[in-house]
């Protein structure tokens, strides 16, 4: 007898964002596939984590939905605002100079300096944005449809019982269900806990809380405030509304003897800036909680079922990372099912990728959280453990120091073939090191200038690149747990590098490949790229010497990406 066919190519658990791009982007370079996604309310609804990153925008211009977007007037994101460290002093973080930022009429396009900007979303209107956008691209969508149970035979998933008593079957499923993770409980996944924050957070809504700032039209930057006991998060999400929040550790929580009201009151009347911003603002009065705790999943992937988003892992919102791991992930995902439907990949090496890579990034942000926290002073007991994870990589260092080796790279490969963490640049992070330790950021760069690569001993593999819904192997380099992929800039100073050069020569070269590739912000791709050579050189990749007769470059810290505050107070 014949096997049943299965009712739908890939069945989706979940249309939030993880779910929504996910099927989006499977439906716009294979329209041929019968996606389901099943969503167990009704949009729209409320949901935290509202603060995205611009990687996040690529990705919505890629599926089509970026226009609709911009379309619903959300604040623009260029950076954040904070008290965080060891002075009480207010300072920035932009995604690019304020001073480049140009005054411009909304609705935009996708180009310019909006490819370099996020945006502050109101969830309840923005995931309804991208559901019905995967719905216009022939996603099947049952809104107020729940999953009861996942029928299973060992590591395979054979249906989903639905609430109603329908049973579905894929050929793929797919759990995007957030922090229910239906599907990752059904099949016993274990997650990790590789971290000492256990935070709680506390949130509300606020109509017609003032904007620290407004900068053009529509801009503006988000608030992040310490407090006695955690920190407040402060995020305009209309003209109107605003999202405001409290992460605070959850064992000061237990021991305060307070109620979650009592603590977010508290934390918003204590802090001055917050205070004043709300002063002639009301709230909405539905306060709500969570756990904040960072975890990852043991594996994101089995026989015929892949997890993706905040069911796969979780890292602590400092970094308002969490749409930008989901939305990421969710990419890989839709190119990994779309290669494995096509058949001309090996499966196990586009699933291992997958996972492996899922992973190893939310790990990346639950540690740079670590260090985060590790410069507040209520955090103290977290600068010992960032001293272990610099152990972990071979060196004994104080927890300026850890901060340090983090500048120099140490754990910064967010982004295949660029060098960067949390929205962060390898500049700004080596800023960061300067804000928060008080010492002096160095560059190898201004100690080298004549350089060659180094890949003796290094292993020759291949690596998954995502481009244009299709999935390409690129060479790779590996020594020990230190990987090379020769996409992006690392590509770049691998090409200009296939012969010695001093600075001056692979500067010229670097430029010469920008134009006739026709990039369009050559100066700031070069920056770019002298970013990964500063951690090639700090990871072995390129031996870098000084010749004395040689011209050297004098890179400093810049102070328009981290600076003071200069906006004016809130009255």
């Amino acid at each position: 007898m014949a096997a049943r066919q299965a009712d739908y190519d890939v069945a989706i658990i979940g249309g939030g964002p993880g779910g929504s791009t996910t099927g989006s982007l499977l439906r716009k370079y294979n329209p041929e596939l019968r996606v389901l996604i099943l969503e167990r309310e009704i949009f729209p609804r409320d949901h935290v984590g509202e603060s995205q990153l611009p990687v996040i925008s690529s990705i919505l211009h890629e599926m089509g939905a970026w226009d609709k977007v911009e379309a619903a007037n959300f604040p623009i994101k260029v950076g954040g605002t904070y008290r965080w460290g060891k002075s009480p002093e207010l300072w920035d973080f932009e995604f690019l100079p304020l001073e480049d930022f140009q005054d411009e009429p909304r609705p935009s396009q996708f180009s310019g300096q909006r490819l370099r900007t996020a945006f502050q979303v109101d969830r309840a209107i923005y995931d309804e944005i991208l559901l019905d956008h995967a719905a216009e691209l022939g996603c099947e969508v049952r809104e107020g449809t729940g999953v009861a149970r996942i029928e299973r035979d060992g590591d395979s998933v054979t249906g989903l019982k639905l609430a109603n008593g329908e049973t579905i079957t894929a050929r793929y499923y797919v759990d995007a269900s957030g922090n229910a993770a239906t599907l990752r409980r059904a099949m016993g996944v274990p997650i990790d806990c590789p971290t000492q924050l256990k935070n709680i957070a506390i949130w509300d809504y606020w109509d017609n809380a003032e904007w620290a700032i407004e900068i053009g039209v529509g801009a503006t930057r988000i608030q992040i405030m310490s407090v006695g006991f955690g920190w407040l998060w402060f995020i305009p999400l209309s003209p109107t509304r605003t999202s405001i929040g409290l992460v605070c550790p959850a064992e000061y929580y237990k021991s305060s003897g307070k109620t979650p009201e009592q603590l977010y009151s508290e934390a918003v009347h204590s802090d001055e800036r917050i205070s004043a911003l709300t002063a002639s603002a009301t709230r909405e009065g539905k306060i709500k909680t969570t756990n904040d705790w960072s975890f990852v999943a043991e594996r994101t992937v089995g026989e015929n079922w892949f997890l993706v988003g905040e069911c796969a892992g979780f890292a602590d919102p400092i970094l308002s990372a969490g749409l930008a791991l989901t939305t990421t992930g969710a990419r890989e995902l839709a190119y990994t099912i779309l290669e494995l439907f096509r058949g001309e990949q090996p499966g196990d090496w586009l699933t291992r990728h997958y996972d492996s890579m899922q992973r190893e990034r939310v790990r990346q942000h639950m540690r740079f959280a670590e260090f985060w926290y590790s410069t507040n002073g209520q955090f103290t007991e977290l600068q010992e453990h960032c001293r272990e994870i610099a152990r972990d990589a071979g060196l004994d260092l104080n927890a300026g120091q850890s901060w340090a080796w983090l500048a120099q790279g140490g754990f910064a490969t967010d982004v295949v073939g660029q060098v960067g963490l949390g929205g962060l640049g390898l500049t700004a992070i080596k800023m960061l090191a300067e804000q928060f330790t008080g010492d002096e950021a160095t560059w190898r760069l201004n100690n080298a200038n004549s350089f060659e690569l180094d890949l003796a001993d290094a292993v020759h593999e291949t690596t998954p690149e995502y481009r244009n819904g299709r999935i390409y192997p690129v060479d790779t380099y590996r020594r020990g747990d230190r990987r090379l992929v020769a996409v992006g800039f690392n590509e770049l100073i691998l090409k200009c590098l296939a012969t010695p050069l001093d600075i001056a020569g692979l500067v010229r070269r670097v430029m010469a490949v920008l134009k006739q590739r026709n990039e369009p912000h050559p100066k700031v791709a070069l920056q770019m790229a002298l970013q990964v050579l500063e951690v090639m050189m700090d990871q072995g990749w390129v031996r870098g010497r000084f010749e004395a007769d040689l011209p050297r470059l004098a890179i400093e810290g810049s102070g328009k990406i981290i600076h003071p505050n200069r906006d004016p107070m809130p009255h």
